[in-house]
């Protein structure tokens, strides 16, 4: 209902912002990424934003990008996941580095973020995965192909009881273009020398 407000900075006390727009004064909640972007009291500032309304609530959040928003609103979708964990995990980490999370199926990254645990970062890697865009890269289907393979090598590898620093140390010694299954075969190869 409401997608983007513009108006004068009245307050700031994280991560809420109250934005005048024409008289009207706006309680906003920003991920950190997104308040430290911000201008000085009394400036103009515009924020994309998603409206939320609950049995007792109704609670407005602001982003700077569309890709702060989407990721909110692709966050918000995974079960478990409500706004406040949401506005958590982007102000913990930038949009751009949970999706290269995500690509590169990183758990241990996400669990760094407070709030989140190690079930709800898996859940987060298995729901979000392709949904974040491509963040390793390259271009085209050439960068998307190679970063799902990366993906599903390192997941192997973890499956497997090795750790994410060992697993993603393993990758970087893969040839670009390698196969899933290849590419587990190489990396068991390299980890147990």
């Amino acid at each position: 209902m409401i997608g983007k407000l513009t108006g004068t900075l009245i307050e700031k006390n994280p991560p809420e912002v109250l934005l005048d727009v024409h008289g009207v004064g706006y309680e906003v909640q920003v991920p950190m990424s997104t308040f430290y972007n911000l201008p000085g009291l009394g400036e103009k500032v515009s924020l994309l934003t998603h409206f939320i309304v609950r049995e007792d609530a109704q609670l407005l959040y602001g982003f700077a990008t569309p890709q702060e928003r989407q990721t909110f609103r692709e966050l918000i979708k995974v079960s478990g996941v409500g706004p406040r964990t949401a506005l958590s995990v982007l102000s913990g980490m930038g949009a751009d580095d949970l999706a290269q999370a995500v690509t590169l199926q990183e758990a241990g990254r996400l669990v760094k973020v407070p709030g989140i645990g190690k079930k709800t970062a898996e859940r987060l890697l298995l729901e979000l995965k392709g949904k974040l865009g491509d963040a390793i890269g390259g271009s085209g289907a050439a960068a998307q192909i190679k970063s799902d393979a990366q993906g599903d090598i390192l997941q192997a590898l973890v499956a497997l009881g090795y750790s994410d620093k060992e697993a993603t140390a393993s990758l970087k010694a893969l040839p670009a273009d390698v196969g899933v299954s290849e590419g587990i075969k190489l990396a068991l190869k390299g980890l147990t020398k």
